[in-house]
Order: C-alpha cells, then sequence, then structure tokens
C-alpha cells in the first residue's frame, strides 16, 4: 500500500464499529463507545515493525572484539506476531546465533530486529528467514543461525482448536548450514537448561 493510500484514525476506527456491528453487538454502547479508539491504539504497537528498519539497528558494530571468531548466542527473545492470514497472535522465542567475522553488534539489536519483523503481519517461516537474512546481509558474518518457537493463535482458538501445540522453524545459512558440528552446537546452546 502507498503511504498515500494509507487509512486515516477516523476511517481506521469506523472500519471497527463496523467490525463491532458485523460481530452483532452495538458499537453505541457504553462498553464499546472507546473500543475502536482502543483497537487502533493497539494496532499502532501491534504493527509497529513496518515503520522500522531493521538493517538500521546492525548499522553500528564493534571491532575491538580481541580477534574473537566464536558463536555468539542470543537465546529466548520473546516476541508477539500477529498471523497475516487471520490476524490472530502468534507468541514466542526466538534464538539467534551467528559467527562473527572481525566484527559484532550489541546483542540488544538482535533483540530488535526480532521484534521490528514479529510487529508486523506474518507466517512464521518468512519471520525465522527475515531475521536471518537481515543479520547476514549487513553483519556479513560467517554464518547466522535462527530458530523460532511459537504458538499461533489461528489454530488454537480457531479451526482445530489445538492447545499446546507449538511450531519450530529455523533458518541455518553459512557455516550453521555447512557444517554440521556448528549447527549441532548451536542448537545444544539453545536447548541447555535455563537460568
Amino acid at each position: 500500500m502507498a503511504v498515500n493510500d494509507t487509512p486515516t484514525r477516523e476511517e481506521a476506527e469506523a472500519a471497527v464499529r463496523t467490525l463491532l456491528r458485523w460481530a452483532g453487538d452495538d458499537p453505541d454502547r457504553e462498553g464499546l463507545l472507546d473500543t475502536p479508539r482502543r483497537v487502533v491504539k493497539a494496532y499502532s504497537d501491534w504493527f509497529g515493525g513496518y515503520s522500522l528498519d531493521p538493517r538500521e539497528y546492525m548499522a553500528r558494530t564493534f571491532e575491538e572484539v580481541a580477534g574473537y571468531d566464536e558463536m555468539v548466542v542470543l537465546r529466548d527473545i520473546e516476541f508477539e506476531s500477529h498471523c497475516e492470514h487471520h490476524m490472530a497472535p502468534i507468541i514466542g522465542r526466538a534464538h539467534v546465533g551467528y559467527l562473527p567475522d572481525g566484527k559484532v553488534v550489541g546483542i540488544s539489536k538482535l533483540a530488535r530486529v526480532v521484534d521490528a519483523y514479529a510487529r508486523r503481519f506474518q507466517v512464521q517461516e518468512k519471520l525465522t528467514a527475515q531475521i536471518a537474512d537481515v543479520i547476514q546481509d549487513v553483519l556479513q558474518p560467517r554464518g547466522v543461525a535462527v530458530v523460532v518457537e511459537a504458538s499461533h493463535e489461528c489454530m488454537t482458538t480457531r479451526g482445530v482448536h489445538k492447545r499446546g501445540v507449538s511450531m519450530t522453524t529455523s533458518t541455518m545459512l553459512g557455516a550453521f548450514r555447512e557444517d554440521a558440528r556448528t549447527r549441532a552446537e548451536f542448537l545444544q546452546f539453545i536447548q541447555s537448561p535455563r537460568r
């Protein structure tokens, strides 16, 4: 959608009122009067990733690492996203690892990359690949590994109604794809007991 095609706040709130009526309720009753405003405000937060450029988070790197070239792993990065098929929540965590090639990035930047992509309409497979690709493209490490584990409310609250089900996806690039020992080390790191 082009920027000029972006609906106004008033149009978005009117759309919520329409959905409330379609669901069978009265958007003018006391309990729902402020719902359109609240929903639009929530959408601004939930989908704030569209206004973020994940590449910018990766731009500042550090080269004074005393020759460190072993694996860097940030695990258990919690995120909330929304399914692009049903607009239902996806709740999960991501594990990100890379093998530096002369430079590293601040670990909070890895978490911000996850959030920037998660705060968009998503499918988990695409989310996993996007996180790995931007780290590889900008940081140029010897390899990148991303594993995402999530629960999809589009499956638990509608359709087959299966609770307690989670989905795991992974993207392995460079050394993580080519070297089984490197991949195994990463998987061992993310599966070790939490503190």
